[in-house]
């Protein structure tokens, strides 16, 4: 877990994906997995559990307007 850089909470937003997994502020537990898009309970755990910072070796992934939105979540797939 080297190289983990703080994230200001204000830059969790809805929708946001990074790199690299992001984690809670002891740098093991995962508070968001690599790509992955931050949904509103995301959100409300942070403000639950007043988290001031996250960690990450990564950085956060920026995709061509309109197309967060239109990506599938593996949560959000139906079994075949």
């Amino acid at each position: 877990m080297d190289n983990l850089a703080k994230i200001d909470i204000e830059r969790i937003k809805l929708g946001v994906r990074f790199s690299e997994p992001v984690y809670f502020d002891d740098g093991k537990s995962m508070f968001l997995a690599a790509r992955k898009a931050v949904k509103q309970y995301h959100l409300q755990a942070l403000k639950q559990w007043e988290i001031r910072f996250l960690l990450s070796a990564g950085s956060e992934v920026t995709l061509p307007t309109g197309i967060h939105s239109s990506l599938p979540e593996d949560d959000d797939l139906e079994e075949l």
